[in-house]
């Protein structure tokens, strides 16, 4: 293998959402060091860190229906039963909710956590708060996903926090959509809930840390055999 072929596999892809703000960073970086040498390199440590946001990774997702996959990178910030939000449309019953919070250094590419049809998609406009307060939930900016699966409907949420303003999903209502698939990400730090039936047992812990399309949030059958993995 060459060295070229060794660093472009080292290197994660960026997300296309990210090439006009790391053009930007970069814009501002090459300004500032006009203005003042020094500023350049605290500009080119800003534009990496933008590059590092953005990044894409392949991942390797556990392939099987039983199996709830984190939709994000980031800290297991809370695990739970509790009534959903009134506007997933889920009931009042309790569901079990696992949320997971991105900090500004985590990839920001949201992915499924089931395989799914996907319902309903609702967008609500609210405030910033920080995302990893829980009253986040009903109060920040938000978008879900409701999911209809063969365990019953569910739903994934993106949360904006305190610095993120602007949630990107790129999927629709009608989609069938795989475990583990892409379907938006936030600028620039958030966080995601995901409802689960109250029957199911999480598999993580609060503080966990968890990666987008491989740690597995929960498990409808504790006895099930190893699954095949979908790499994307």
């Amino acid at each position: 293998m060459s060295l070229s072929t060794t660093i472009k596999n080292a290197i994660p892809p960026i997300h296309p959402e990210g090439y006009r703000f790391i053009a930007i960073f970069g814009v501002i970086s090459v300004m500032l060091g006009w203005i003042w040498g020094p500023l350049l390199y605290a500009g080119l440590a800003l534009t990496l860190w933008c590059a590092l946001f953005f990044r894409d990774p392949v991942r390797v997702t556990p392939v099987s229906d039983d199996l709830v996959i984190s939709p994000a990178d980031g800290k297991v910030s809370f695990v739970g039963k509790l009534v959903p939000p009134k506007e997933l449309g889920l009931g009042s019953e309790e569901m079990l909710r696992i949320s997971v919070f991105m900090n500004v250094f985590n990839c920001h590419v949201n992915r499924s956590p089931v395989r799914g049809k996907i319902e309903r998609i609702i967008y609500t406009k609210g405030s910033f708060l920080n995302a990893e307060m829980d009253k986040a939930s009903e109060e920040n900016e938000r978008n879900a996903l409701v999911l209809s699966t063969e365990h019953g409907d569910m739903a994934v949420v993106q949360i904006a926090g305190l610095v993120a303003r602007r949630i990107v999903c790129w999927t629709q209502e009608g989609v069938e959509i795989g475990a583990g698939e892409r379907f938006g990400l936030i600028r620039f730090g958030s966080r995601l809930d995901v409802y689960l039936p109250a029957t199911v047992n999480p598999n993580v812990s609060l503080g966990q840390i968890a990666v987008a399309g491989e740690t597995v949030l929960a498990n409808f059958n504790d006895r099930a055999i190893v699954p095949l993995v979908r790499v994307a």
